[in-house]
């Protein structure tokens, strides 16, 4: 037997048992069994290397270490909170709106309890799940009534499974959209168990189109706020009140899928061509869909507001139980809906309107103390304040630009798509974005209270 051989052997047993291993770790918080399975793992992982010819260490203390960090990330929630700094406020990858504070207590309070979700409390009785924020919606719309299921997808699914089953619904071409996830409404149309009827061209529609393509099959007409694109140049799309004045003369409802979730017309430049529930009721859209979260700052919902009767046959649909949403998002959403009876309150309450508020000279000054802290650390080759785009993200004004401020980040130690990845997977992850050999850290998105802890990861990063 050789000397290698025989040095391979005697590390080979020098390899810990596993119940050995198992003795040395805190398996407290995950139990035995993923102990066990961690210290299989850890010995299975360290046999590999050993007949690699690796020098990795074998000892059972040096084992143990490696098993209780493994142990430490198992225990963890597997979603776990990061920072934004990629200069998408509402980032659809990243959960796209964070919600308030408020809203966040709210929902603690009720999650580990019970709370009357169909029940009222004045008389026992039974109630609806929509009645925690319907008085609100009605209240923050102008709207008779309204109604909530999980996300805005749902709320366009059970509209049209309600409205329009086997019949059809008219639709402009230049707004048969495809949102996130492949998902495309045409699809969406077909699910609800209703038939497509395109109408106009691409780039024009006229009223006059929508009157043609009526007959007795004809439904609804629908409108949906084009939110990812933009068409630009020899364009013309009829007016809404053109749409109602239609809809009305056939007795066709007409329903506007918003999308973003803007309640009342907004005050930021950024937002000014938004479409917003409060206008699209007073124009007299019979329903209007929105989303929760998004430029709404609540939980993931789906929002319908509009005339009661049509609200009553929606919550009679069947559907309506598998699309429900649960006393997190009711406690989260009432909170929320709360916040905007006053716009000021807000814009200051909202993490996503205060993104949206920041001024290009606040976030410099901010960017200017974190690049002066991170050239102090030594594995930060350089720090360099920066001039930056963001975006509102979520479907919200796709082509309009917020001035936003960053710091451009180089280490030297490694390349930057493996220095972006490093800091994906610290604690907690810093999201930035990558550009001409940089990783920019944009700060719009990113709360102030945060920056020190984004210091502390980008300085722990490398």
């Amino acid at each position: 037997m050789t000397d290698a051989s025989r040095e391979l052997q005697d590390r080979m047993r020098a390899l810990p048992a596993v119940h050995e291993l198992l003795d040395r770790l805190d398996v407290t918080r995950v139990g035995r069994e993923v102990g066990t399975n961690a210290a299989r793992t850890t010995i299975e992982v360290a046999r590999q290397a050993i007949l690699a010819g690796t020098n990795a260490p074998v000892d059972l203390a040096s084992l143990a270490m490696h098993a209780q960090q493994s142990l430490e990330q198992a225990s963890g929630p597997p979603l776990r909170p990061v920072i934004n700094a990629t200069g998408i406020i509402i980032h659809t990858g990243l959960g796209r709106s964070a919600m308030s504070e408020r809203a966040g207590d709210a929902i603690r309070a009720v999650a580990c309890g019970a709370a009357p979700v169909e029940l009222d409390v004045a008389s026992g009785k039974r109630g609806k799940r929509a009645d925690v924020v319907r008085d609100l919606l009605k209240e923050l719309t102008g709207a008779e009534s309204g109604t909530v299921v999980n996300n805005c997808a749902a709320a366009l699914l059970i509209t049209l499974s309600t409205l329009a089953r086997g019949k059809r619904v008219l639709v402009s071409r230049s707004e048969l959209v495809e949102i996130g996830g492949s998902f495309r409404l045409p699809e969406v149309i077909e699910n609800g168990g209703a038939r497509l009827r395109e109408v106009g061209t691409t780039n024009r529609v006229r009223v006059g189109d929508f009157e043609r393509a009526i007959d007795d099959q004809a439904a609804a007409i629908l409108r949906v706020h084009a939110s990812n694109y933009r068409i630009e140049g020899f364009t013309e799309e009829a007016a809404l009140e053109d749409l109602v004045a239609l809809g009305g003369e056939h007795d066709l409802p007409v329903i506007h899928d918003i999308g973003s979730g803007l309640l009342r017309p907004s005050t930021l430049s950024v937002l000014a061509s938004e479409p917003d529930a409060r206008t699209s009721i007073e124009a007299g859209a019979d329903l209007v869909l929105f989303s929760g979260d998004k430029l709404l700052g609540g939980p993931q919902a789906g929002i319908i507001v509009g005339r009661r009767m049509l609200i009553e046959q929606i919550e009679r649909n069947p559907l309506m139980r598998a699309l429900r949403v649960d006393k997190l998002t009711l406690g989260g959403l009432g909170v929320t809906l709360q916040l905007h009876r006053d716009p000021d309150l807000a814009s200051r309450e909202i993490p996503a309107m205060r993104a949206i508020g920041r001024t290009v000279e606040e976030l410099r000054t901010r960017a200017e103390q974190l690049a002066a802290r991170l050239s102090l650390f030594g594995t930060v080759a350089s720090a360099e304040v920066v001039e930056t785009v963001s975006y509102v993200g979520g479907g919200s004004n796709p082509a309009q630009a917020i001035e936003s401020v960053g710091v451009a980040l180089r280490v030297s130690s490694m390349c930057e798509d493996e220095f972006a990845r490093k800091l994906r997977v610290g604690e907690p992850g810093v999201f930035g974005r990558i550009e001409r050999g940089c990783v920019v850290i944009d700060l719009c998105a990113v709360e102030p209270s945060d920056d020190g802890r984004l210091e502390e990861c980008i300085g722990s990063a490398p």
